[in-house]
């Protein structure tokens, strides 16, 4: 049986870090939140490491992840940032983090703060960057906040079939407008997942599904998105994700939103509940990190 992993936890400080989609509406997670904020309910739950993930597109939340990798053994592995359209720059920093536990790299993506059309991600310089991702065996993690993005990814993966591509959040599918009968979007968002899917170096993270079905969220509500992604991907290219502190916007407590997804799977043999709940990420991460 593989270690539980939770594969996309985050930590952030506002007081030392720019996180531009930390607005108004957001003011309920405006504080400082480190993996010891979270240590007794991951133990609560068996979780035995997790992935930090970035929260922002910039060195300094990088390197506030790094800095919690020290002080916790819990932390498997870091998914950082560098600037994917500076090949020669993702270059040097990636040499200056040659021994730390970086496992991927990621990038959030149009969320509000960034207006540039996801195409960016297909560009000459980009392609130089993940070739060089390639060459290290580190992943690119994306959140795609658009059916537009969620269509780009297929078309990066198809452009670099030897790297690995980990589809954040299951590519948003719209939950909330499902809970309230409205089925158009929700039928393009399947379609491009089955699409993204086809790829096979494409893994996807089963997380994010609380925020996306709103206040009020059941188990039943996130089951669709599971149940369409177990159809697409298969257990063995899915891992699960807390997306704790994001998630505490909607007053769900970690425990709340990782049962909740937990119970998604339970249906599954005890192979292929173990593939979601650790294995996926172990094996794409290469946990426990090892330096490239």
């Amino acid at each position: 049986m593989p270690n539980v992993v939770d594969a996309h936890l985050q930590v952030w400080n506002p007081d030392t870090v720019h996180y531009p989609w930390m607005t108004a509406e957001n003011a309920g997670v405006h504080r400082t939140y480190r993996v010891p904020d979270i240590e007794d309910q991951l133990a609560d739950e068996d979780v035995a490491w997790v992935v930090l993930v970035q929260a922002a597109d910039n060195r300094a939340d990088s390197e506030l992840m790094l800095f919690q990798a020290l002080s916790s053994p819990r932390v498997a592995g870091v998914v950082a940032w560098v600037p994917l359209d500076a090949p020669d720059a993702a270059a040097t920093q990636l040499d200056k983090w040659r021994r730390e536990p970086i496992v991927g790299i990621g990038h959030r993506g149009p969320s509000g703060h960034d207006s540039r059309d996801p195409v960016w991600l297909l560009g000459a310089a980009v392609d130089d960057s993940l070739t060089l991702l390639t060459e290290r065996r580190l992943t690119l993690d994306l959140t795609a906040h658009t059916p537009t993005a969620l269509a780009h990814v297929a078309t990066l993966a198809e452009n670099h079939p030897k790297l690995t591509v980990v589809l954040d959040h299951l590519g948003a599918p719209p939950l909330a407008a499902l809970r309230a009968g409205d089925r158009d979007g929700w039928t393009r968002w399947s379609a491009l997942l089955g699409a993204v899917a086809q790829m096979p170096n494409v893994v996807a993270k089963v997380s994010g599904l609380a925020t996306a079905a709103g206040a009020g969220w059941t188990p039943d509500h996130l089951r669709p998105a599971v149940d369409r992604a177990l159809e697409v991907f298969g257990p063995d290219r899915l891992m699960l994700g807390s997306d704790w502190p994001y998630a505490l916007l909607q007053g769900d407590s970690y425990s709340q939103v990782w049962n909740g997804l937990r119970s998604t799977v339970d249906q599954l043999s005890d192979d292929d509940r173990a593939a979601v709940l650790g294995g996926t990420a172990t094996q794409v991460y290469g946990l426990p990190f090892d330096s490239f």
